[in-house]
């Protein structure tokens, strides 16, 4: 029977993450709340009726839908290849991955643009061959530019919390089912994802909640050209607008909306693992 830790040693264990949780997350969401209501809550009461902010919201929804998506189908697939591997090639694989998340979003951006940019090196490649440099060169600065750009940094996300749940299946059980006559696809629908899906939906909700409230690499990009709910939240606080009570609610917004769908992600998993 593992002995159970004292009450008075437990909290002094829990007391730093529970003083910086509290400096770091309700603190400056007190003084958010406390600043979007200096005007009686009539910053709340007009982003109801400014279709600009309803807007950004659905911009923010179909980034954060379309961009977690796409990463997750690539980083589950690259979750297997790496999964088959040697340790060796793993880790050096993994290296290489990870590489992104180092990166700042400005950095990504401007990256971007260097390579698929309108003077970018694949962009002009591709004039040689005919294609309008315009034309490609734009494609980075439009929302599929700026959800590609997400993924960069998405796609890693995927894979670190998709492989060790890979790294645990037993592949014999895909071995069993196709000696017994399922195909490759079948086999990995029905006995491999199962299996999975609480990682797949963790991956997804905490990939979905970053391309919901990520601003540097779309400030870079497309500016406020594209309507999502953190550039909105830029224009109300740059020189060109100081609206802080309702900068603040948008701030609201966008807390709530990636608390909420990384708790919905939480909660399927919890159910899809017990279930």
């Amino acid at each position: 029977m593992t002995p159970r830790m004292p009450a008075p040693l437990l909290l002094a264990f829990l007391l730093p993450g529970a003083v910086v949780f509290a400096l770091f997350f309700l603190l400056p969401l007190t003084l958010i709340l406390a600043e979007a209501g200096s005007d009686g809550g009539a910053s709340f009461a007009g982003l109801l009726h400014d279709p600009v902010f309803w807007n950004g919201l659905a911009g923010s929804l179909l980034l954060g839908t379309v961009a977690p998506a796409f990463s997750l189908a690539v980083g589950f697939v690259l979750a297997m290849a790496l999964a088959r591997m040697t340790p060796r090639r793993r880790t050096a694989a993994l290296f290489a991955i990870s590489l992104p998340l180092t990166f700042s979003g400005l950095i990504v951006a401007y990256g971007f643009i260097l390579v698929l940019g309108r003077a970018g090196f694949v962009t002009q490649l591709l004039a040689m061959v005919g294609f309008d440099p315009a034309v490609v060169g734009g494609l980075i600065f439009s929302p599929a530019g700026l959800g590609l750009a997400y993924s960069y940094y998405l796609i890693p996300r995927v894979v670190l919390i998709v492989l060790p749940a890979l790294r645990n299946f037993d592949p014999a059980q895909l071995a069993a089912a196709r000696s017994l006559g399922a195909g490759a696809f079948r086999s990995v629908v029905e006995i491999l994802l199962p299996q999975i899906v609480p990682s797949l939906m963790a991956a997804y909700c905490l990939t979905a909640a970053v391309a919901i409230g990520a601003y540097g690499t779309a400030l870079a990009l497309v500016g406020t050209q594209v309507n999502i709910l953190p550039l909105l939240l830029y224009s109300k606080i740059s020189e060109t607008g100081t609206d802080l009570p309702s900068a603040a609610a948008i701030s609201i917004v966008l807390v709530a909306l990636c608390s909420l769908v990384i708790v919905l992600g939480e909660t399927l998993s919890a159910r899809t693992r017990r279930a």
